[in-house]
């Protein structure tokens, strides 16, 4: 029999903390940073009510709980989201950006340190505990993708490789083979191939 040592501790396993902050990142650069999806051309919210509502639909559709979120936060975390776009896909070129995530972590005293309240066992975390929102979700986010840069995984940052779409994701594939950012673009690459075989 073996002891899960995470099952002692109460606290998440590092892999489901830092995969949660990378998918936020993801949520946050597909909402606010992108301007093809799917094939068409999409305009991001310009303002700052726009980009809250945005941002609090895509929370609540993945599952997440709203946050007390300004307008003012979420022109700040558009500003996030584009520092953070050319981290997804760049697999060869990943030093490039590196210099640009390290100045991010710098910016928003990314430090990882535990903290928590007084009726519960202390958490992980990578802002210090009086942070401010933007803040704490962007030195979340970024230690998250140095992390997962560091293991050398970068390739599992991906963006889309269909035609006129730049989602990007975090492939959790065994064998970090996806290519796509959904099974929409996938079929539509697939057609798109197989039109130019019968062209051919």
């Amino acid at each position: 029999m073996t002891i899960d040592p995470w099952r002692i501790t109460g606290q998440p396993e590092i892999d489901s903390y830092v995969g949660g902050r990378v998918e936020l990142a993801v949520l946050l650069v597909n909402c606010l940073a992108v301007t093809t999806a799917h094939g068409r051309p999409v305009t991001p919210p310009q303002s700052g009510e726009q980009r809250r509502a945005a941002i609090i639909a895509e929370l609540a559709a993945a599952g997440r709980p709203p946050s007390a979120l300004t307008a003012a936060d979420a022109d700040r975390l558009a500003e996030v989201a584009g520092q953070l776009r050319p981290i997804f896909g760049a697999g060869d070129r990943i030093l490039a950006v590196v210099e640009q995530l390290n100045d991010l972590l710098i910016r928003h005293k990314a430090v990882a340190n535990l903290h928590g309240h007084p009726d519960r066992p202390p958490v992980l975390a990578f802002h210090r505990a009086d942070a401010g929102l933007v803040d704490a979700w962007a030195a979340d986010m970024g230690t998250a993708l140095a992390m997962v840069i560091g293991v050398g995984q970068s390739v599992r940052l991906g963006a889309c490789q269909a035609g006129k779409c730049a989602l990007v994701f975090f492939d959790t594939t065994r064998n970090a083979s996806r290519r796509f950012c959904d099974l929409s673009c996938q079929n539509r690459a697939k057609a798109s191939a197989y039109r130019a075989r019968r062209r051919a």
